[in-house]
């Protein structure tokens, strides 16, 4: 599991994929952002699952990124 989470090819497919879709009219994630930015009001439960379930890929993008600037990545898993 821990070499999944710092692949760096899974991680980036996994936020330009699940992260961003569906893709038209906008990226579902960023509709979220915005509206939680609005007052997040009428959000309802599964609104705020939504948001997390799109949101892990780019916190894990995020984790992955801070891991390589401050060398802390496995040299293992840099590939």
């Amino acid at each position: 599991m821990k070499a999944t989470i710092n692949n760096w090819r899974f991680v980036i497919l996994l936020s330009l994929t699940l992260g961003l879709a569906p893709f038209v009219p906008e990226p579902h994630i960023w509709g979220k952002i915005k509206w939680i930015a609005g007052g997040a009001k009428g959000m309802g439960a599964l609104d705020w699952f939504d948001f997390v379930y799109h949101g892990i890929p780019w916190v894990l993008l995020i984790r992955l990124s801070y891991l390589q600037f401050t060398g802390k990545l496995p040299k293992e898993v840099k590939e």
